[in-house]
């Protein structure tokens, strides 16, 4: 399994300047691995850790995903590990084993992300129709034919995404963690302020999650008049105070956290208060419970038209890659052994059998497993394929500007599309409920994964790994994961069930599940708030205003918006301070590697927060709420000062 190489200089060990902007005409990106030369990449070491990795974090996320609603991102923690065991053994060469270790590992949080969010409804309505059945093997193949299929689709997309739109998109995930990796391997002065960000930014949100020590959002209507403000008109502001969130928002940049925070602003100061002063049954209803039972449904019709909108941008790009499909089936494709090392996916011709076989499993599974009627069966294959092949480039897209991928509201919409045709073939009531589910698991799972893979692959972009390396080990790890997944699913039913008392939240399934329910045992949609969402995309669009990141703005929760424009707005301080544009320069790199920082140190804490609830730690704060909330309003005041001040020490060449 190990292959030639040649060993990196030291001096190699860093970022090309052109790594995060847009390239000049005639420019080319030369990564850190370069690609005239071969690097350990797929060893015994990385494959067999990468997936001891996916093994753990798939149970560590399925556990706290479905115990209290919140599934951490896996790429980031795994790249931490897998750095810091090739300093301690001090394992020379590591950087593109390292990215293989992330690679194979990350695939926990993305099948877990879409097998948790749809496939526990099927348990929950099980409670209220008894005849709906749920077994390992539903839940495996509907997470692993899911979580294949996003990865096969994405690959056409691969070159559109990471190299020819370099430097237009932020990419904050994967910033972050190409930092951790490539800081890893520097050592000394050069990853002193990523280390000292991580440690910061993960005790910091270490403390606020697990002791409370001061208020992890802090809300205006913490102050007696506002709080009256809030009940008689609906209007409040809400801010997460983690430093994760915030060192996300400096990655974001300021524009594409202005519009995102638009679309909150939208949502929570307009159309929440005008719910709450006309809306039938709502003026006794806080606002938080307006947003999420009503309002963030025009964020869920604002994202599906985007998706369509992005669909029509991207239509180039869709028939060059099925061009691409048909030329390397017709034998006319390019020669592999002349394409760059670090242009080289799996070879198109394998990529189409594979895409078959996987199309071909996924079809069987609904007829044998699911439908058992071979009309509907071929409509609800349509749907899926359709679906999840045109919804692949909305989620790429969506991660690549905010790190955040809005699986959960495009499955929504998915549900809602599916579930009308479904009922317009006569497949209704419990049957359809379990088909919709199933096929609502493998189009979650695949939008996910669609989502992590132009991560992945945008970090071996930016260090110069081989991208058919890891898209094949990704594959073993999306398998892997699955069945972790699917094992632990049905061993916290066992434990804790669903449903009834000290029942796990699975807020997102639950979701699903008073969604689909009326659609297919009759009952009320609403449709007036997914078309308002989908003309108020169309006019953003057509004022060219990026429609996604503020439809995104209206399905995110506004405390969770609010901190990436904070972070936004320190980003933009930060590089405008000099009239030296070298010294904003390094300013803004420095910048950059202590946010990254916040957001590894913060996903790191977050896997230690959930082994403490695994193992039933928890501790209560005893402190008075007016006395936390000051503390977080203090403490969110330094940890943003601490990155403004230690960003603007940076000095040219520094």
């Amino acid at each position: 399994m190990a292959e030639e190489t040649t060993k990196p200089i030291q001096d190699e060990m860093r970022l090309p300047d052109n790594a995060f902007r847009p390239l000049k005409e005639g420019e080319k990106y030369v990564p850190v691995l370069r690609p005239d030369k071969n690097y350990p990449e797929i060893t015994p070491y990385s494959v067999s850790l990468g997936l001891i990795m996916a093994v753990i974090f798939s149970a560590a996320a399925a556990y706290l995903g479905l115990k209290v609603g919140q599934v951490f991102e896996a790429a980031i923690p795994i790249a931490i590990i897998a750095a810091g065991i090739a300093g301690v053994t001090k394992r020379k060469d590591s950087l593109g084993e390292n990215v293989l270790i992330q690679s194979i590992g990350a695939s926990s949080g993305l099948v877990v992300a879409g097998s948790i969010f749809t496939l526990p409804a099927l348990y929950i309505l099980q409670a209220k129709y008894p005849e709906i059945t749920v077994n390992f093997l539903e839940v495996f193949l509907s997470s692993v034919l899911g979580g294949l299929l996003g990865l096969l689709f994405f690959i056409p997309f691969r070159k559109y995404f990471v190299s020819e739109k370099h430097g237009e998109f932020p990419f904050p995930e994967a910033t972050a963690t190409t930092q951790v990796l490539i800081s890893g391997q520097k050592g000394g002065a050069q990853a002193k302020p990523l280390l000292i960000a991580g440690l910061v930014g993960g005790l910091y949100d270490f403390i606020v999650s697990t002791f409370g020590w001061w208020k992890e959002v802090l809300s205006t209507t913490a102050i007696p008049a506002l709080q009256t403000l809030a009940d008689n008109t609906k209007m409040l502001f809400k801010v997460n105070t983690g430093a994760a969130v915030l060192g996300l928002g400096y990655i974001i940049g300021l524009r594409y956290a202005f519009i995102i925070f638009a679309g909150s602003a939208f949502i929570w100061w307009i159309i929440v208060p005008l719910f709450g002063a006309y809306g039938a049954d709502m003026a006794s209803m806080p606002a938080d419970d307006i947003f999420k039972n009503y309002a963030r449904y025009i964020g869920i019709g604002g994202i599906a038209m985007s998706g369509i909108l992005g669909i029509i941008k991207s239509w180039g790009v869709i028939k060059s890659a099925a061009g691409l499909a048909g030329k390397a089936f017709g034998g006319n494709s390019e020669d592999e052994s002349k394409i760059e090392r670090t242009q080289r996916d799996i070879p198109m011709k394998i990529l189409v059998f594979a895409l078959a076989a996987a199309l071909l499993v996924t079809f069987v599974f609904f007829y044998l497993g699911v439908i058992n009627n071979l009309m509907q069966t071929i409509v609800a294959f349509v749907v899926v394929v359709v679906i999840a092949f045109l919804f692949t480039t909305v989620a790429a897209n969506a991660i690549a500007i905010v790190g955040s991928n809005p699986v959960s509201g495009m499955t929504l919409m998915t549900l809602i599309i599916a579930s009308g045709i479904f009922v317009a073939v006569g497949l209704n009531g419990a049957r359809g409920i379990m088909a919709s589910m199933v096929i609502g698991g493998v189009v979650c799972t695949a939008l996910s994964m669609a989502g992590g893979m132009v991560t992945d692959l945008k970090v071996g972009y930016w260090l110069g790994t081989t991208p058919a390396k890891q898209e094949v080990w990704k594959g073993v790890g999306t398998l892997l994961s699955a069945a972790t997944v699917g094992g632990v699913m049905i061993i916290l039913n066992k434990t804790y069930g669903f449903v009834g008392d000290n029942a796990l939240v699975a807020p997102q399934a639950n979701a699903m599940a008073a969604v689909i329910d009326p659609l297919m045992m009759g009952g009320e949609t609403p449709w007036i708030l997914y078309i308002v969402g989908a003309i108020l995309a169309l006019l953003l669009n057509w004022l060219k205003v990026p429609a996604l990141p503020f439809s995104l703005g209206m399905f995110i929760p506004l405390q969770l918006n609010a901190p990436l424009l904070i972070g936004g707005i320190v980003s933009w301080f930060v590089v405008s301070r000099s009239k030296n544009e070298e010294v904003n320069k390094e300013r803004n790199e420095r910048g950059t590697l202590l946010a990254s920082g916040f957001i590894a140190g913060g996903a790191l804490m977050g896997v230690v927060s959930a082994a403490l609830l695994f193992f039933g730690i928890k501790f209560d704060n005893t402190m008075p709420e007016t006395t936390q909330n000051i503390l977080g309003l203090v403490m969110y005041a330094a940890i943003i000062c601490f990155l403004i001040v230690f960003s603007l020490k940076a000095k040219k060449d520094e």
